[in-house]
């Protein structure tokens, strides 16, 4: 892997599998509770702009099972808050932590922050991408289905920073990527396009979900109003009401379709109870296993 995690892009075919071994032999000691503790003594710092769940749990559960100590950072307790220079509080910043992740809304300042940094820098999420998520759901669907490669995986609902990332790990793993996006909400131009043009197998655009979710071996859903966006949420829960993930979309997929989503979830508008809760569904594993991939990316980006 290079130095930093800042998007699925930036990873080739034998970073994934690297990642993937690692994750799975960790998950694995974890559950035996056999110790190991590669990292003691390291200290990863958290930048977090945005609130957080799921992040914040796994990467702090994460470094500490690891041997090694977080410590959470709050843009309103440091002073990026109140302008500091990016390039100053990166190259200062490394002088005392081990690595940084970085939860945020520009892409670009995790990208400046990873350029004067010298230490590894993992993105933990921004606007524009959302790379930690999609390793984990690419790990989740190798455990329930034996592999990635060839499958369908059909993403409904809005074109955001899951939904780039999903067509970055097509642009570098052979399977079928097929969205579904209401006109306006469509995921980045210049990520499709590249996406496009670099993937093995077809990547589609959809207006019409039921198109997208033939045949597919997985759907995937998120929120129709993301962090930022909550003066938005009227309008797109009426825009979005055809994209729900429920029992009559189901029935267009594979038998053995699993059903994704990165959560949180807001229940019954972009998927049903039945659907989150049955037999189908792997939410909760998605969401477990972003501690033992995101245990990998550290174990190899701060040893």
């Amino acid at each position: 892997m290079n130095k930093d995690f800042l998007s699925v892009y930036d990873l080739n075919q034998a970073d994934f599998v690297i990642i993937f071994e690692k994750a799975y032999r960790l998950k694995k000691m974890l559950r035996e509770g056999i110790p190991y503790i590669p990292l003691s003594g390291k200290t990863l710092g958290m930048i977090f702009d945005k609130s957080s769940t799921r992040t914040r749990i796994s990467f702090e559960v994460g470094i500490y099972q690891l041997g090694g100590t977080a410590l959470f950072l709050s843009s309103r307790d440091t002073q990026l808050g109140r302008g500091e220079n990016i390039s100053d509080t990166a190259r200062v910043m490394s002088r005392y932590l081990d690595a940084v992740v970085i939860r945020t809304y520009s892409q670009a300042f995790v990208e400046e922050f990873a350029k004067f940094a010298t230490i590894p820098v993992i993105n933990g999420l921004t606007d524009r991408e959302h790379p930690c998520q999609i390793l984990s759901d690419l790990f989740t669907i190798m455990e329930k289905k034996g592999n990635c490669e060839g499958l369908k995986v059909a993403y409904v609902g809005d074109g955001n920073n899951v939904a780039n990332s999903w067509i970055d790990a097509a642009a570098r793993i052979p399977f079928q990527l097929s969205l579904a996006c209401p006109e306006n909400y469509e995921p980045d131009a210049e990520i499709l396009a590249r996406g496009r043009k670099e993937a093995r197998l077809e990547i589609s655009l959809h207006r019409d979900p039921l198109d997208a979710v033939l045949n597919a071996d997985v759907i995937y859903t998120d929120v129709w109003t993301s962090m930022g966006q909550e003066s938005e949420r009227e309008e797109r829960t009426s825009v979005f009401k055809a994209y729900q993930i429920n029992n009559t979309m189901l029935a267009h997929a594979r038998e053995d379709v699993i059903i994704m989503h990165c959560l949180p979830a807001h229940r019954g508008e972009e998927i049903t109870d039945e659907v989150i809760d049955g037999p189908h569904s792997v939410v909760i594993d998605q969401a477990e296993n972003r501690l033992h991939v995101q245990k990998a990316i550290m174990e190899i980006l701060m040893q």
